[in-house]
């Protein structure tokens, strides 16, 4: 019998922006977060005894976000004692990875109904609160290639010919697309005592231009990882630390948010009374040396072929924000038109919160194929350590 991991809703938390003074969503814990979309998802008509399992992408499983965050959420949501949870971590790839485990099961047998998605609060449980070997022990970093970020960001940049100009004009589209779009209908306005406290996205700022972004300082030019980038790209021709490329403009936005996709069989969907929008076509898992940067377009061509696909065929492209320069080098590695790519904005205006951040694409993709009568979207997500994380998906129409 040929199942198909069908995707049956998406819903995800505006996107609350981390402040040092304490953001909008910097009271509510991740599981809380999270709880709020399986409470919608059972609102939309979903019977909860029906789900299999959830599966929930964290970037950062400690503290408050450790142990089982999943099985947390559905006690918080008051679903079913039966309805099983659990955690996957790749770091910023973590969504996606737990939507393509998700579509996993469904595909394999192993459910008929499941949710995937990801949460993250960095407000509560910031970055590297997990205190990874990878960025503390100097011997394991060498090994591995750890560099801050940044400097990964800005060194993708000079290899591959992008200037500061390019990076501050992405930056500029992203803020201006962010403010053009709508309220999202995967939206989930995060409640609480029956009070609003968000319901869209923060971070988008009117008025940016790329003249002003050209006078702020580099991010990570005195960085003193910048030697071990170096180092261990010896190869690569660049004897010194090029001049910041990426500044506060273009890396993403810190953000605190929660994402929920609905997956299943058709034989699922039925029993739950639920009408199929689209389905899970294909994924792929990559990897480079690290500390570099550019897996995501391996791991596209390999989704894509996958999928039986080609770049042509693709309607809608959401490429993480991890910085300016990856959907710069993706789309331009990929050829893919700078209109098909997120064109609600990204992650610089509104904040990529992580292991939210793979749902949040997937209900924006949706979304948007559903707008031109459906087709299919391409997901990428790169991570540090070299990592990158591609979904292609088809929206009915």
């Amino acid at each position: 019998m040929v199942r198909d991991a069908l995707i049956f809703d998406a819903v995800r938390t505006p996107r609350g922006r981390v402040r040092r003074e304490g953001g909008t969503l910097s009271d509510v814990p991740s599981y809380e977060l999270l709880a709020g979309l399986l409470t919608e998802l059972s609102r939309r008509g979903l019977p909860a005894e029906l789900v299999d399992d959830v599966i929930v992408g964290v970037s950062t499983p400690v503290g408050e976000q450790g142990a089982d965050l999943a099985r947390v959420a559905i006690s918080a949501a008051d679903w079913p004692d039966s309805v099983s949870g659990g955690v996957v971590s790749r770091m910023c790839c973590s969504g996606l990875d737990a939507i393509a485990s998700g579509a996993a099961q469904v595909l394999s047998g192993g459910g008929e109904l499941v949710v995937a998605g990801g949460a993250e609060s960095m407000s509560r449980t910031p970055m590297f609160a997990d205190n990874p070997a990878f960025a503390l022990d100097e011997n394991l970093a060498d090994a591995t290639g750890f560099v801050t970020i940044g400097v990964a960001a800005d060194f993708m940049a000079a290899r591959f010919g992008i200037s500061r100009a390019e990076l501050d004009d992405w930056a500029v589209r992203s803020h201006a697309l962010s403010l053009t779009a709508s309220v999202p209908a995967s939206v989930v306005a995060v409640e609480r005592d029956g009070e609003t406290l968000l319901g869209r996205d923060e971070g988008a700022r009117p008025g940016l231009s790329a003249a002003a972004l050209a006078e702020l300082p580099a991010l990570c030019e005195s960085d003193p990882t910048w030697e071990r980038a170096l180092s261990r790209f010896a190869f690569e021709g660049l004897e010194s630390a090029p001049a910041g490329r990426h500044t506060v403009a273009t890396a993403p936005q810190l953000a605190d948010a929660a994402s929920a996709v609905l997956l299943g069989t058709a034989a699922g969907g039925h029993a739950a009374g639920l009408k199929p929008r689209g389905r899970i076509v294909s994924w792929a898992h990559a990897a480079v040396r690290s500390p570099g940067l550019w897996a995501g377009e391996h791991a596209a061509r390999k989704a894509l072929a996958r999928a039986e696909l080609g770049v042509g065929d693709i309607a809608v492209a959401e490429l993480n924000e991890s910085f300016a320069v990856t959907p710069v080098l993706l789309g331009r590695q990929l050829g893919i038109a700078p209109d098909l790519v997120n064109a609600y904005g990204g992650a610089l205006a509104l904040g990529h919160p992580l292991g939210a951040s793979g749902g949040i694409l997937l209900a924006t993709a949706i979304e948007r194929l559903g707008a031109v009568g459906g087709g299919y979207g391409l997901l990428v997500i790169p991570a540090a350590l070299g990592l990158a994380t591609a979904v292609v998906v088809e929206a009915f129409g």
